[in-house]
């Protein structure tokens, strides 16, 4: 999965593969052992496990880069590479 950004301990990547399988436009975040899914518009908790904290910094990080992730769903649904992303 290509990644997106790294800051405080949290990876976020994003891949586009079966149609089927991702539908909705979401990244994925890597917290040490805990990984989880979410909702790029708006920025929503889908699946998995995240501390409370983490996951209040992801969703407050997926605020302000709304625009940049959805242009890199937008990419990857494309077939083309993502961009970095400014964590915080």
């Amino acid at each position: 999965m290509p990644e997106v950004s790294r800051f405080r301990g949290i990876i976020i990547t994003m891949y586009f593969g079966d149609p089927s399988r991702h539908p909705v436009p979401h990244f994925h975040v890597r917290y040490g052992e805990y990984e989880a899914s979410f909702m790029i518009d708006p920025p929503t908790w889908l699946a998995g496990v995240m501390p409370r904290r983490q996951m209040q910094i992801v969703l407050g990080w997926a605020e302000l880069h709304n625009d940049e992730l959805m242009e890199n769903w937008r990419r990857l649904v494309n077939d083309e590479l993502v961009n970095k992303i400014e964590g915080l």
